[in-house]
């Protein structure tokens, strides 16, 4: 596959990728955002992990369009071609950003798709904006106390998990995601698919990606916060605060390989849901589902939110 490069307008690498979408900024929540766009219907505002940015979706954003959805991708607060701020990457603040987003879009609500810390991040804004969230759709990352319990009490998990803690030292971590043009990015992605590996060129658009400056210490902030705050009163809070449940339906998908999110760290966060949840695993793919079996997912995503009354 070709990639077309496109500068962000900063230096660092590409972000704003041609294709059949469009890319703008929006505001929300004190920063900028930028978003790919693509169709016209209900919302559906698609939410990027580590260490990928809004092109992650660059399949699902004309599956979706083609269903009738107003598919949008939006970067992260830290990342691709949104706003890299000083500050305010704890989830709380993340997911009034996608919050806020929704409302910038002119929409009175969105189904949320969110990946790795994008699903944290949705599971969050679920919870905090119920009124601004029709559904939810989460890959790859179990429920925000689910996370907590299985990091802290699971060894296999912890172990499996073990870059998050990794991120808690200062500086290093940054320079080694940075370091040879971004070389750790693609061997993390490699190592994190199941058997169908990205080519060479899907990884060179991330480690691009990931080579603007403050894009590494962007993106590493919210997983400082996620362990540095586990005894501190605003973790605390958080977690008590995530006891809520969720009232919307929810879809939760999940590879079966994935060595990063151990399936059973995933499975058990229907607990969590008061209302219609259908768990899908996939057989034989790892943690980036949505870009290792693209076709599967999106038929799966698009059945579920055209389902007028999904059950669990």
């Amino acid at each position: 596959m070709t990639v077309p490069e496109s500068s962000t307008g900063a230096p660092g690498g590409p972000v704003r990728i041609d294709g059949p979408w469009t890319h703008r900024d929006v505001a929300a929540n004190g920063a900028r955002f930028h978003i790919a766009e693509m169709g016209d219907g209900p919302l559906v505002l698609l939410l990027h992990g580590f260490p990928q940015f809004w092109w992650t979706w660059r399949h699902q954003l004309p599956a979706l369009a083609d269903a009738g959805f107003r598919a949008v991708a939006m970067d992260l607060r830290g990342v691709g071609g949104s706003d890299r701020t000083p500050r305010g990457y704890d989830p709380a603040n993340l997911a009034l950003d996608i919050t806020g987003v929704v409302r910038s879009l002119g929409e009175p609500d969105a189904a949320l798709v969110g990946h790795d810390l994008g699903g944290y991040l949705a599971w969050t804004a679920a919870v905090m904006r119920p009124k601004l969230v029709r559904r939810l759709a989460v890959s790859s990352m179990p429920h925000p106390r689910r996370w907590r319990s299985a990091m802290l009490s699971d060894v296999a998990q912890t172990r499996a998990g073990s870059y998050v803690w990794g991120f808690q030292r200062p500086w290093l971590p940054e320079r080694r995601l940075v370091a040879d043009g971004a070389a750790l990015v693609g061997r993390l992605i490699r190592d994190w698919s199941g058997v169908r590996e990205p080519d060479e060129e899907v990884l060179g658009v991330y480690r691009r990606a990931m080579a603007i400056p403050s894009t590494a210490h962007c993106s590493i902030e919210p997983y400082r916060w996620m362990v540095r705050s586990l005894a501190r009163p605003d973790g605390i809070q958080f977690n008590r605060r995530m006891k809520r449940p969720v009232r919307v339906p929810t879809l939760h998908l999940h590879g079966s390989a994935d060595p990063v999110m151990r399936t059973r760290s995933a499975a058990g966060s229907g607990q969590y849901v008061e209302a219609p949840y259908r768990w899908r695993l996939f057989d034989g793919i790892g943690h980036y589902p949505h870009e290792e079996d693209p076709l599967a997912f999106s038929a799966e995503l698009v059945n579920w939110l055209k389902d007028p009354e999904p059950d669990r």
